[in-house]
């Protein structure tokens, strides 16, 4: 059988203290796994995500020793999580591609693990961090995160959100990745068929620089959860949820309105404020059905568009 090439995709912001560490890590268990023929080559690629500190230096000479096997692709300004894998997955060439963070958490040694389970047929594999190093506050909040999960869809993962994974190249084409929606790749690629495993990696305690996860990040998965929620089960028919709720409200109006002529006929006193709601509750759902109209229509004709600029590809 032909050996495959692997790809590494690291978004990076303001490592400056890990990358080199990392880099080197990556290459020593690639060496090994050279030797034990499980790939005929590989490349990693760094997108720096608009680093404000040394990281671009750090990246440009490691770049002079490495040559192709390190490609480095530079962003502006700070485009985000989503945007850095975008650009990774536009331009990496492997068969296989890794993604991992570049904070040192994400374990190297854990590679072959990987690879073995892709081996089993997984067409995507995520990171379980079994053993988290994390501080409290985060481990807690991912557990209620990944248990929501869990209960929402069919797919029963431990680590949704673990930034290490290994996926088969033909699932990135199938990944439409936006603001903070990376963090649901294994359900993007679950929902397109593809059959998601994970394995369990040695999680490490950041040493260097200081952790991205915050307030926002909490209250921003919380909205990407009912994003992705919409978009599994109403991308392609928006009627049938603002439809549904329009229905509903209009109902709830025409009854009201029913209900007063019935009165009216009945010679049965009935207040003006009644009238008002059950108009105002008819107007409001005509216009539900009207949004749901507008989102089919959004839907036939809207086109999806890259949303980062890349300064240069080293």
């Amino acid at each position: 059988m032909k050996k495959p090439t692997i790809s590494f995709i690291i978004p990076i912001y303001n490592e400056q203290n890990n990358i080199k560490l990392l880099y080197y890590e990556i290459k020593k268990v690639m060496i090994y796994l050279k030797k034990k023929k499980k790939f005929s080559n590989y490349e990693v690629i760094f997108i720096d995500d608009g680093s404000r500190d040394n990281t671009p230096a750090i990246l440009k000479s490691i770049k002079k020793t490495e040559g192709k096997r390190l490609r480095v692709v530079a962003f502006r300004k700070n485009f985000g999580k989503a945007e850095a894998y975008k650009a990774g997955f536009e331009i990496c060439s492997g068969d296989l591609v890794f993604t991992m963070d570049g904070d040192l958490q994400d374990n190297p040694n854990d590679i072959p693990a990987f690879l073995e389970k892709i081996n089993q047929g997984y067409d995507i594999v995520i990171g379980w961090k079994y053993k988290r190093r994390d501080p409290m506050t985060k481990r807690f909040l991912s557990k209620i995160f990944n248990n929501l999960l869990r209960s929402l869809t069919k797919l029963k993962l431990h680590d949704f959100d673990n930034g290490f994974r290994c996926m088969k190249k033909e699932i990135l084409p199938h990944l439409d990745l936006y603001e903070g929606l990376y963090r649901y790749i294994p359900l993007l690629a679950n929902s397109k068929g593809f059959h998601v495993g994970e394995v369990k990696v040695h999680h490490r305690e950041r040493k260097y620089g200081q952790s991205k996860y915050g307030a926002s990040r909490i209250s921003g998965g919380f909205f990407d959860l009912i994003t992705i929620k919409f978009l599994f089960f109403y991308l392609k028919r928006p009627l049938h949820f603002f439809g549904g709720i329009g229905f509903v409200i209009f109902l709830i109006g025409f009854l009201g309105v029913c209900s007063l002529i019935y009165s009216i006929l009945r010679n049965i006193t009935w207040e003006t404020p009644l009238l008002t709601l059950s108009v105002l509750l008819i107007i409001i759902g005509i216009q539900f059905i009207l949004f749901g109209l507008i989102g089919e229509m959004i839907a036939n004709i809207s086109k999806k568009e890259k949303n980062y600029v890349i300064r240069k590809i080293i």
